[in-house]
């Protein structure tokens, strides 16, 4: 079988919940194919609430979805024995390996900045040549020197890395509707209170959702992959709502844009600007902090990045081998029975006071019921911080974050 039947037989077993011939069939199919290519160049999960739920310790041995990166690099800065980050994209299997050998490789952390922070400097494509085409693997180098319509990939580093992926794409379709509304975003960003930020959002997006084009197209499931958001999880999504999607997206970019000041929320800078701020100051995620630079060089070499589920990953490992996993929204896409898969695993791989997190597209916890009660009584459900990472969320994309501890053997 060839690297590319396996990556789709991979993806199509995790989207895949419908037969083809029916309309559900159709849209979890399109929204597969559109999944091997670049999604997230940024992860829209707070690392700095995974942190502080996880409370990660130099002994601790982690498992994450890999996406973007985001987080598997802000987790370095915490100094874990080991991360083992997974992805069924090659294409974020590529961008993880990419981040690794910059931290450990580019000269200083203003060419690492470059890259990653501003993401569209012309240095970086040489940089890119010089400090880090020497150390990536085949399958990487392949990934980022390979041509593509408009130049070979790597060039995505010159032109706004942010600006790419599905991600990218859909927040340009986002400002395209902005500009039709009349909409510009730079009083939000200079806004110096959360009243001026709230008083931006009511005069100027909320009316966006009233508007008759708005409302067609995001009660169209296929105008949402942009967000990675599947057919599975966008009925999710809309049933906090009585299964009205409007209500909730309206009430998410009120949380992102209103509940946080704008100057600490980097996600709120990517959907008003599509980028970090471009003087280089102002918030940006944990790796790409001055501070963290020395602690995320100095740990690359303790993470590993395959293109895996995370349940085939995990049933390779030791027993009582893993501390702490991050499962980012990717239940929400599953089955019963690869639920049941999963923390089958989890449980068996899980060491003493070993800590599970996860964001669901709806506000539930969506264990209860469905993982069978012999595994998920092995784990109890830590309300308050779940209720603390829902809140401190900056992303605000999700309706719930959940955090489950392994309880101790009796």
């Amino acid at each position: 079988m060839s690297q590319t039947q396996t990556v789709d037989d991979q993806i199509g077993a995790a989207v895949n919940q419908n037969a083809v011939s029916t309309r559900e069939g159709v849209l979890e199919r399109a929204f597969g194919r559109l999944f091997r290519g670049l999604v997230y160049a940024q992860i829209w999960e707070d690392p700095v609430v995974d942190m502080q739920a996880l409370a990660l310790t130099g002994q601790d041995h982690v498992v994450c979805l890999a996406s973007g990166g985001c987080n598997m690099m802000s987790y370095l800065s915490a100094g874990p024995a080991s991360i083992t980050a997974v992805d069924l994209s090659p294409a974020h299997v590529a961008l993880n390996r990419l981040k690794l050998a910059a931290a450990q490789h580019l000269p200083d952390h203003a060419a690492f900045h470059d890259m990653f922070g501003h993401g569209n400097r012309a240095s970086n494509v040489a940089a890119f040549d010089r400090y880090l085409a020497p150390h990536l693997d085949e399958q990487t180098l392949k990934y980022w020197t390979e041509r593509t319509p408009s130049g070979q990939r790597k060039q995505i580093f010159r032109k706004g890395l942010y600006r790419h992926g599905l991600l990218g794409r859909f927040i340009g379709a986002v400002h395209l509707i902005a500009r039709l509304g009349r909409v510009d975003f730079r009083p939000l960003l200079e806004a110096r209170s959360l009243e001026e930020q709230t008083a931006f959002f009511d005069a100027r997006i909320a009316p966006l959702y009233d508007s008759p084009g708005v409302r067609f197209l995001a009660r169209r499931r296929a105008s949402l992959f942009g967000l990675g958001i599947p057919p599975a999880q966008y009925e999710k999504l809309a049933a906090d709502a009585g299964g009205d999607i409007i209500p909730v997206l309206k009430e998410r970019t009120r949380k992102l844009f209103c509940d946080f000041p704008i100057e600490d929320n980097y996600f709120a800078w990517q959907a008003a600007s599509r980028g970090y701020n471009p003087d280089g100051t102002g918030p940006m995620p944990p790796y790409l902090e001055p501070g963290n630079f020395d602690a995320v060089r100095a740990n690359a070499p303790r993470v590993t990045v395959l293109n895996r589920s995370v349940t085939d990953m995990l049933a390779g490992q030791p027993d009582a081998s893993k501390h702490a996993y991050v499962l980012l929204d990717a239940q929400d896409w599953m089955s019963d029975r690869q639920l049941n898969a999963l923390w089958a695993e989890i449980t068996r791989t899980a060491a003493p006071g070993a800590r599970v997190i996860f964001r669901t597209g709806g506000v539930p916890d969506i264990l209860p019921g469905r993982v069978v009660p012999e595994v998920l009584d092995r784990w109890s459900y830590d309300a308050a911080a779940s209720r603390e990472g829902t809140r401190a969320d900056r992303s605000a994309i999700y309706g719930g974050f959940h955090v489950y501890r392994l309880k101790a053997s009796r």
